[in-house]
């Protein structure tokens, strides 16, 4: 039996992104907690910063005119008082404020102290080394804006506002269920012949973690249209449901039939390989992802629909893939009409193929740096053709 249709890939991603909206919800949380969230408002300087004029070097205050003429041969020679007017000098040190009357900083590398007398071997323009107000933040400036993903430098100019918490989005939560009469759970008894460890949850669920989601991984289910129906009613207060297995043609694969008996069954059957078998549907307005048992078609899934849907229900901005050129020591062939996923392995400027087939050979994915992804409309790559790289987180 094979399947009725098989949509584009990427027309089946842009149908199933475009079937649900993301997310409303908002968290108050403290600036510590916040690396990597995604701000839900703009973030406007209630101050300045500087809030006031502030020595950038360490050194002396003074009024730029005064040195006049000094050089490295012929110093100009000011007096330290504790103010500064025509003629005087105050020590100051970085980030102390400037004083009345002076309009610069020369920098203690290019005086000498005698006494009372300070020696200045530099003439300097007005306004040297002196950070002005506002100089790095106005008041009213949007320093951050809404759907914005915070880094620690970013936080860090949050704290020089003296802001203490901030709004961002909540984190989508998923909920992975595993499917399967042959998966036994980790932990619990030696598989028997026929029988494998699960795998897919865990991988699925440490992926979604890295790139910005919660998750919640449910037990193995069996398959049996039922108990599948049961477990995705379970999950629906979740915000996307990924259900690994039971995707393809087999007499024991339900997988897309209970999704389409409980909501609407998008796209079963998709130009993407390995992957065919994944489906996607929405079920009481929630994304849901069926993503082959095989592991590398279900990872190939996760990285081609998961991540995209998790980015727009999390209103996480998208981050182009980490990729490297390089040129392949032997021929990649994929089929007209498919996105091909290949595994391939960099060592000294070359891409060696680990394997363009065999979806369910997982250990292929962990020795690969990375996919070749070929276009359906390219019948392969040749030897030697310099290709991109894309490099598996």
């Amino acid at each position: 039996m094979m399947f009725k249709e098989r949509m584009n890939a990427d027309e089946a991603k842009e149908l199933f992104l475009r079937a649900f909206p993301p997310l409303s919800d908002t968290k108050l949380l403290p600036i510590e907690d916040c690396d990597g969230r995604i701000i839900a408002e703009d973030i406007i300087a209630n101050i300045d910063v500087p809030h006031y004029r502030r020595a950038a070097m360490d050194g002396f205050a003074v009024r730029a005119s005064d040195t006049l003429g000094a050089g490295s041969n012929s110093p100009v020679v000011l007096k330290l008082r504790q103010a500064v007017g025509k003629g005087m000098c105050l020590r100051v040190h970085t980030g102390s404020p400037v004083p009345d009357g002076a309009d610069a900083v020369v920098m203690l590398e290019d005086t000498v102290l005698h006494g009372g007398d300070v020696e200045i071997f530099a003439q300097l323009p007005p306004f040297k080394n002196v950070g002005e107000i506002g100089e790095d933040i106005q008041k009213g400036e949007i320093i951050l804006k809404k759907g914005q993903k915070l880094r620690p430098c970013d936080i860090a100019v949050l704290a020089s506002l003296g802001v203490g918490n901030i709004r961002v989005f909540r984190k989508p939560l998923v909920a992975i269920i595993p499917t399967g009469e042959e998966l036994v759970p980790r932990g619990t008894r030696e598989p028997e012949e026929g029988e494998v460890y699960e795998t897919n949850g865990l991988m699925t669920a440490l992926y979604i973690r890295k790139w910005g989601g919660n998750t919640r991984l449910t037990d193995i289910v069996t398959d049996d249209p039922e108990k599948i129906k049961d477990a995705i009613m379970s999950a629906l207060d979740a915000d996307m449901i990924i259900i690994s297995g039971g995707t393809s043609v087999g007499k024991r694969d339900y997988v897309p039939a209970v999704v389409g008996s409980l909501g609407n069954l998008l796209v079963h059957g998709v130009g993407i390989s390995p992957g065919k078998p994944a489906a996607l549907g929405i079920i009481n307005g929630k994304p849901v992802i069926c993503m082959p048992g095989y592991p590398v078609a279900g990872i190939v899934a996760l990285y081609f629909f998961a991540r995209a849907a998790l980015r727009k229900l999390g209103h996480i901005p998208d981050e182009q893939d980490r990729k490297v050129r390089a040129v392949l020591s032997e021929k990649i062939v994929s089929r007209i009409g498919y996105k091909t996923f290949a595994r391939v392995k960099l060592e000294k400027g070359r891409a060696i193929p680990l394997a363009t087939s065999g979806a369910g050979i997982l250990s292929s994915v962990s020795k690969a740096d990375g996919f070749v992804i070929i276009p359906p409309n390219v019948e392969g790559y040749d030897k030697g053709e310099e290709v991109e790289v894309v490099l598996i987180e």
